[in-house]
């Protein structure tokens, strides 16, 4: 079992500040990637705080975090992270007890597990995993998505009004020529692609305007790595358009690199925006206008709303859409038709 002095050791910290982030202390000035960084090396190392006062709480509490990653893929994309660090804090304030179970091998192993006050599931899920999780706890909690959203709680995001925010910003600038670079997910032991809300906003907004080019339309993962070969790909083609869209910015990162090798300037020759507002996002070159969602709020008002269903304050379910704002930086530019 680890110390805090240990942590403080991995991450070259103070260890008045891992104990500060190790307590979730609001007041400390710290950024978003060392803080991450406490918290997953005190993980790692299996930390255990020390025991606190007794819950204030009805009853003591057992909630399961249901992770749609792998902790690779986690580490990979640092959206679900966010999530999950949101849950853990709001967890760690109101002295719930957290389970969390991650994917291994496509599925999860739920039989070990005692019994739980309910769990929050984040990510996409199949309808048989649905069933399964129905099967074993008394109350879901789904995250970044809604499955039967008449039966179980949910916390999504409106995908549609960012992508519109963020379209209506590059064509206020003068871009007509909108490309889009974005990922696909799938669920399931048969790997079904699920509709991804931001291209199909994009495809239908752009449609809508005229200035819709198949062409300039590139589908990968939400990874760096992903951006990155999809930008080359799309350089190739040599029909590159004057700005894009990237639908996370681990891609848009991947996308800078790419066109730093090949000579394109952001945001001279190319304007960029991205998505999720993660922490890099503001130490780019240039910095990365992005749209930033509010990804631990989102794990706390899944905290939130599985307290209500257990302590019988709601029956029926409840659907909240977490707004999105539009951050904007240095990875923009009007449009110049001599570029």
């Amino acid at each position: 079992m680890a110390t805090i002095t240990e942590i403080a050791k991995k991450t070259n910290v103070s260890i008045a500040t891992v104990s500060r982030v190790l307590n979730y202390d609001k007041s400390l000035s710290i950024s978003e990637d060392k803080r991450k960084l406490i918290l997953e090396t005190a993980e790692n190392l299996d930390y255990q705080p020390p025991k606190r006062k007794k819950q204030n709480l009805k009853k003591p509490i057992t909630l399961g975090l249901l992770h749609w990653y792998t902790i690779e893929q986690e580490l990979d994309d640092t959206y679900y992270l966010s999530i999950r660090l949101g849950i853990e804090r709001t967890c760690y304030e109101k002295h719930i007890e957290l389970i969390k179970i991650f994917r291994s091998n496509e599925t999860y192993d739920l039989d070990y597990l005692k019994p739980l006050d309910g769990v929050i599931a984040v990510g996409k899920f199949s309808n048989d995993e649905v069933k399964r999780f129905e099967e074993k706890f008394p109350i879901i909690i789904f995250v970044d998505s809604s499955p039967e959203a008449s039966n179980y709680d949910s916390v999504v995001i409106d995908f549609e009004s960012a992508m519109k925010k963020a379209i209506d910003h590059i064509i206020d600038l003068g871009h007509k020529n909108i490309g889009y670079i974005g990922g696909r997910e799938y669920i399931g032991k048969h790997a079904t692609a699920l509709g991804e809300r931001r291209e199909i906003f994009f495809r239908e907004y752009l449609k809508e305007l005229n200035l819709f080019d198949e062409r300039n339309v590139h589908v990968g993962s939400f990874t760096i790595e992903s951006g990155y070969q999809l930008m080359k790909k799309a350089i190739e083609q040599n029909h590159l358009p004057s700005a894009f869209i990237i639908a996370s910015d681990g891609m848009a990162i991947g996308l800078m690199k790419a066109a730093y090798e090949a000579g394109i300037r952001i945001p001279k020759d190319l304007s960029i925006i991205g998505f999720n507002d993660i922490a890099q996002s503001q130490y780019t070159i240039p910095p990365l206008t992005t749209v930033k969602v509010y990804k631990e709020f989102m794990g706390q008002t899944a905290v939130d709303l599985a307290l209500e269903r257990i302590f019988g304050q709601r029956a029926i379910s409840k659907k909240v859409t977490i707004p999105t704002e539009l951050v904007i930086r240095e990875s923009c530019t009007r449009y110049n038709e001599e570029n």
